[in-house]
């Protein structure tokens, strides 16, 4: 999964958590109803809100629904998921981006992309996706040439870039295609009259994936000499806030013009989540329950190890964990149990240390092999540990971990979107 608007389930009344997820597993689905089991691997939940712009437009979004049978990313269950032309819209568009993504990193040489075969594998499949997206866009009436157009002009614009470039010059053919995609849920909903707006919004959109691209990405980048449209342009990160902040505050204004039969989840994932988003990857707040866990600093400021920080952060601090106490164990110190010596700081019967006879934790067995830990991670996802355990031994590391959805103190404010000023 990828995307810039990962909205936590906190912040999602029960029935918009359900909608939320029904687009998501019908663009999964109509991935591989249209292309093949392996395309599911470009679901991504910024392609999914094609699928709600279209289904937002139309008169009885309730019967475009059917029910999915069991799936382990969904524990097993079964569950209603979204169908019709919406949901396949999402699945060209995601389609041909994904393409162009692949042909992206097979020319810049990334990873296992350097040797040759794995780059002349990876060139067929970008091509075979281009063609199926193609193919659906057909059938909807939608030509994917202006999204490939886009991608093709991006590597031109970014060579010519340097300092002093405006940095929408190097947006332009991001907000082209998304602009092209938005407007076309007008088409399919046979509601011409927000096809204006809505490009507007997708415009806007496409300007603030790419800036927050460019801002989460901007420090790796500059480690590995990696191009960066912030870096590559001399464009501040107050100025690029700025600009993110505009386009928030556009998307919102071109919502209001279009006509919605229910756009709730629309407005949530627009004119919310977006917002939080831009917060997040500029590491200025993020939801209550992500920082405790990442242990950020105060007044939100960003946890360790990025704007994400870490999610199931070392219970004893140290390295990996945030801040707290030393890098081996709560009372900090060389003890393989995690503590200091006997009698010694940190240790047992120690000043600062548990009193004596107090029960260690052993040290943990050493991390899993690859094909262990997939093993491992399949079997949490059908039991949903990832989400809903107390606490769970991670696949690979073995760390001790809480599951991302348990517990959650986060005050994110349910929107009902009634009243809403925004």
């Amino acid at each position: 999964m990828f995307g810039i608007v990962r909205p936590c389930a906190h912040r999602l009344t029960d029935g918009l958590r359900t909608e939320w997820m029904a687009h998501l597993c019908g663009l999964c689905l109509a991935l591989r109803s249209d292309h093949g089991q392996f395309s599911r691997i470009v679901t991504n939940y910024d392609g999914l809100i094609v699928s709600v712009l279209t289904e937002a437009q139309l008169e009885g979004g309730e019967t475009r629904r059917r029910t999915a049978g069991p799936c382990p990313l969904r524990g097993m269950r079964t569950a209603p998921v979204a169908r019709g032309e919406g949901a396949r819209l999402a699945a060209a568009v995601s389609l041909v981006l994904a393409s162009a993504k692949v042909r992206d990193h097979v020319a810049d040489r990334d990873g296992l992309l350097k040797r040759r075969p794995l780059a002349v594998a990876a060139r067929r499949v970008a091509t075979g996706w281009d063609r199926a997206g193609a193919r659906t866009g057909a059938e909807l009436g939608f030509d994917t040439a202006v999204l490939v157009d886009a991608v093709d002009r991006q590597p031109g614009i970014e060579a010519l870039a340097g300092p002093g470039t405006p940095l929408l010059t190097v947006t332009e053919p991001t907000e082209t295609a998304t602009a092209a995609a938005f407007a076309h849920t007008a088409v399919l909903a046979g509601r011409p009259g927000n096809g204006a707006p809505l490009a507007e919004a997708g415009r806007l959109f496409g300007r603030l994936a790419h800036l927050l691209d460019a801002v989460e990405d901007q420090v790796s980048d500059e480690a590995s000499g990696a191009w960066n449209p912030l870096t590559a342009t001399g464009t501040s990160r107050a100025e690029a806030r700025r600009l993110a902040d505009d386009a928030v505050r556009g998307i919102r204004l071109a919502l209001r013009d279009a006509e919605f039969t229910d756009g709730r989840l629309a407005h949530v994932l627009l004119a919310h989540e977006l917002r939080i988003s831009v917060d997040r990857a500029f590491g200025t707040t993020a939801c209550a329950h992500e920082i405790r866990a990442g242990q950020g600093g105060p007044g939100g400021a960003p946890p360790q190890g990025g704007p994400y920080g870490n999610p199931y952060g070392n219970p004893y601090g140290g390295q990996g964990g945030g801040q707290g106490a030393g890098a081996h164990g709560p009372y900090g110190s060389n003890n393989p149990y995690g503590g200091g010596q006997p009698g010694m700081p940190g240790g047992p019967g120690g000043p600062g240390g548990p009193p004596p006879g107090a029960r260690q934790e052993p040290p943990r067995p050493g991390r899993r092999g690859f094909w262990a830990g997939c093993a491992v991670f399949v079997g949490l996802c059908c039991t949903c540990k990832l989400c809903c355990a107390k606490e769970y031994e991670g696949p690979w590391s073995r760390k001790r971990r809480e599951g991302c959805c348990r517990d959650c103190d986060c005050d994110c404010g349910n929107c009902d979107c009634c009243g809403c000023d925004c």
